[in-house]
């Protein structure tokens, strides 16, 4: 096997140079969001998601090696090993293939072959093998012995085919070759269980399914396995020719046969030999096998729905913030009323209440004129609406607030509450907000949430936030290291203000984490907001190494250097300097004075240690300093008169916003309270291999409807405009909508406010509170 590191460049198609510089950097500590941004020289500019791939597989081979090695010292330790097998343990480049070549030497439960090789039956077991010219029967006859347990001749073959079966099984290249067949050939069939039909209609699509395992997406193994899982669906798996016909071996019997030198050539021992491989493979191989395809299929579902979980995260987080607007969180509900919380530009609570406006009370002119006094009093530019129970009735109390005070300006938005009850509850809510009742807090994190989504969402746990695709099917540790990693990357791209972040944001800044975060805000709290980044190295416990890898990700705004603002690592500000001296000018001039740096060239502020890449980087926080990569505040305009699914019709062009993107197409929310399907094949007249090819969570797109079905509550959409407006033919589980609590119609002036929850309206309708 190569090394390591040329394996991992191979894979990434990148210099081996650059991965073991990599591999070094995070060996010493550094974080993938700092070797990405700051050490751009060292790998030669691999980006951050080539450094999660390479620090995913630098895991798996050092596991690799470190199984590698364990085997290696078993084997020995039994007096085993020798030079071909040694060769093949060096060569073997996955843990599949490294059990493979284990199995015959792994230490395993007493079976039918040990105790038949203990009774001494070996000899006639490799005869038998060896020499299909002699009679099974006469070749038994001298290894019958009643003491060692060997009563009569069928009890020395039995043992002798036990020996036979288990070494067939052990073989490591004939197994691997039987399973990559059985993978190319095989499919899998699922049936309704008897009286189960009723009880599952959901998974109705696969009461009699049959695919080929090689093609089967994502969504639909998961599917599938659910439902067995759930007991309405018998899952089984075949393939072409794996049972023999008319006494002829199928292929995976003849591949047995071949490797052994088994044939029918009407030799006394040749039929003996057919049966004991047709055993081998009915009764042990295929059933391994079987068990193999089971996993594979299921890891390769389950790494695709991490795969897009993760995406849709990074999108969500990394949606447009409403920015400083003072900001009113209601968080609807009937019998318990309105929860309200009143956040200002700062996201600082200054006001809560509890207003009925709904049945059984109807307390709806009471709850107008409260708001609107709330809105007046602390300057509310922005209505932020739960979309839970009694969302649309809310809605239409927002929309009353709005045009009793039209000089207010209003907006109203719809935001999802998706994780709001968890965090509501949680201990870090409970540290934010002791002096709020937990109902309160909920509508508080509704209106953060609309202000600032990374600041507010990096308080829930990412699986709270439900825009996957099964992601209660998979591994939980996969999906939280593939998760954890998608919010510390979207946390420092954005970069944090270290003067009003929350220990929970600040946890996620490269090279801090929790109790760091903790001190941090601790030492604020005593001594006022930091004036400068190298006041940080105050704070107990952030040394030097911290420093470095956290210092660039923190901004201190109107701080005493204004490149602190920035994202200008402090260990780069001598570059700055010589910019500074070069055009005769002061930062404060500097900063932003595109004119000014275009007359300079690059190339020209290069030393030994910072290369052209830095200084670029630098060049550009200068132009923009302390940039936000997230696009602009965003809304869709929902049609007048399209409120239910009911007021659909084919042919309709509307506009709507993406809440969701699976591995077969994007759900998108129209208005009606229930999410409609753009199915892959529907997005765009070329051929792509993944619906984030063209969308992304919180995306406002135009899409044309297909179909309705109102019993169903399924909508089929198109990103085609032009599609022709045909009965779309039926696919499996993929063409449900996702079902959706009663929303709100958002107001055309939401589009001028700008709606940041467009991009969370709805995204997780399994975390929703009721």
């Amino acid at each position: 096997m190569k090394a390591v590191n040329a394996l991992i460049a191979e894979e990434l198609g990148v210099r081996e140079a650059q991965v073991s510089a990599a591999v070094a950097l995070i060996d010493g500590g550094a974080t993938v969001p700092f070797i990405a941004r700051y050490r751009k020289e060292n790998t030669g500019g691999l980006d951050d998601t080539q450094l999660r791939k390479l620090e995913e597989r630098l895991s798996y081979l050092r596991d690799l090696n470190d199984r590698r090695r364990a085997i290696v010292e078993s084997i020995e330790a039994q007096g085993r090993m020798d030079p071909a097998l040694a060769a093949a343990l060096a060569a073997a480049d996955t843990k599949a293939r490294l059990e493979d070549l284990y199995l015959p030497f792994k230490p395993k439960r007493r079976s039918k072959a040990q105790a038949a090789r203990e009774s001494g039956l070996g000899p006639l077991a490799e005869s038998l093998l060896a020499h299909p010219e002699r009679s099974p029967e006469q070749a038994a006859a001298s290894f019958v012995a009643a003491e060692r347990g060997i009563a009569d001749v069928a009890a020395a073959l039995e043992g002798a085919r036990a020996i036979l079966i288990e070494r067939f099984a052990e073989d490591a290249d004939l197994i691997g070759r039987l399973r990559a067949d059985y993978w190319r050939s095989g499919q899998l069939v699922s049936h309704c269980r008897k009286g189960k039909d009723k009880d599952g209609a959901k998974y109705a699509d696969y009461f009699a399914w049959t695919e080929r395992l090689d093609r089967m997406p994502s969504h639909r193994i998961l599917a599938i396995f659910r439902g067995e899982r759930e007991e309405v669906l018998d899952i089984a798996f075949t393939a072409e020719g794996e049972d023999s016909t008319a006494g002829i071996p199928g292929p995976f019997e003849t591949a047995i046969c071949r490797r052994f030198g088994v044939a029918a050539l009407g030799r006394p021992g040749d039929s003996w030999l057919l049966d004991t491989v047709r055993t081998a493979w009915r009764t042990k191989i295929r059933t391994g096998i079987r068990q193999d395809m089971r996993s594979r299929l299921f890891e390769r579902a389950e790494d695709e729905a991490v795969k897009v979980f993760a995406g849709n995260l990074k999108d969500l987080l990394l949606a447009a913030p409403a920015g400083g607007r003072a900001t009113l969180g209601l968080d609807p509900g009937y019998r318990n009323g309105v929860k309200i919380a009143v956040a200002d530009r700062t996201g600082r609570i200054v006001a809560v209440e509890t207003t009925y406006p709904h049945e059984p009370q109807r307390r709806w002119r009471e709850a107008v004129t409260t708001l609107g006094r709330l809105c007046r009093l602390h300057g509310v530019e922005l209505l932020a609406i739960g979309n839970g129970t009694a969302s649309r009735e809310t809605d239409r109390l927002a929309a009353e607030i709005i045009a009793e005070n039209p000089d207010l300006k209003l907006a109203k938005v719809v935001v999802s509450e998706a994780g709001a009850s968890i965090y509501s509850a949680s201990e870090i809510a409970a540290r934010e907000l002791p002096e709020l009742d937990v109902s309160h807090r909920g509508a508080a994190s509704i209106a953060r949430r609309l202000q600032d989504p990374l600041a507010e969402l990096v308080k829930i746990d990412p699986k709270s936030i439900g825009v996957g695709q099964y992601q209660h099917d998979v591994s939980e540790a996969k999906l939280s290291r593939s998760l954890s990693a998608v919010v510390e990357d979207a946390v420092n791209a954005v970069g944090v203000d270290v003067n009003t972040a929350s220990p929970a944001l600040l946890a996620q800044v490269s090279g801090l984490g929790t109790a760091l975060a903790e001190r941090i805000v601790t030492h604020r709290d005593a001594h006022g907001p930091f004036r400068a980044r190298s006041a940080l190295k105050a704070v107990a416990g952030l040394g030097p190494k911290t420093f470095e890898l956290s210092a660039g990700f923190l901004r201190i705004r109107d701080g005493d250097d204004p490149l602190d603002a920035s994202g200008v690592h402090p260990e780069a500000y001598p570059v700055v300097r010589r910019i500074l001296q070069a055009t005769q000018s002061d930062i404060r001039v500097l900063l932003g004075n595109a004119e000014a740096l275009a007359k300079l060239k690059p190339e020209n502020f290069v030393d030994p240690r910072f290369g052209l890449p830095t200084v670029r980087d630098i060049f550009a926080e200068l132009e923009k300093p302390g940039r936000d990569p997230r696009p602009m505040f965003k809304t869709a305009l929902f049609q007048e008169g399209v409120e239910t699914i009911g007021d659909l019709k084919p042919g309709m062009q509307l506009e709507g916003v993406v809440t969701n993107v699976a591995a077969f197409g994007a759900f998108v929310d129209i208005g009606v309270h229930q999410d409609g399907l753009v199915h892959i094949s529907a997005m765009a007249r070329r051929r792509i291999a993944s619906p984030n090819e063209i969308v992304r969570i919180g995306e406002v797109i135009r899409v044309l409807v297909l179909s309705v079905d109102v019993p169903r509550k399924r909508i089929a959409l198109s990103m085609r405009l032009d599609d022709a407006i045909e009965p779309p033919a039926r696919r499996p589980e993929e063409a449900r909508t996702q079902p959706r609590p009663a929303r709100p119609q958002p107001s055309a002036n939401a589009a001028s406010g700008g709606a940041l929850a467009d991009a969370f309206r709805r995204a997780a309708p399994s975390s929703r509170r009721s």
